[in-house]
């Protein structure tokens, strides 16, 4: 799912090479941080935020397959 999400990041943005993302283990709960360039940030987030709500929507259905819940932070 890591890499996923990079990928759909990297296509979003004007800095590909910025873009991070950081895998956190909490209990049941995973939280994928992605990091991209401070000017970048802006086109992963989207109008009104349907980007950011779209990529939430990627992560939380990959995760249903599993028993882990799966979060996405955008990281600044």
């Amino acid at each position: 799912m890591d890499e996923l999400l990079a990928w759909i990041a990297r296509g979003l943005v004007d800095d590909p090479d910025a873009v991070q993302v950081e895998r956190v283990d909490d209990g049941d709960v995973v939280i994928l941080r992605l990091r991209v360039a401070p000017d970048d940030v802006g086109k992963v987030i989207g109008r009104q935020g349907r980007v950011a709500r779209a990529l939430r929507t990627v992560v939380r259905s990959a995760g249903v397959r599993g028993d882990r819940r799966l979060v996405l932070e955008i990281a600044d």
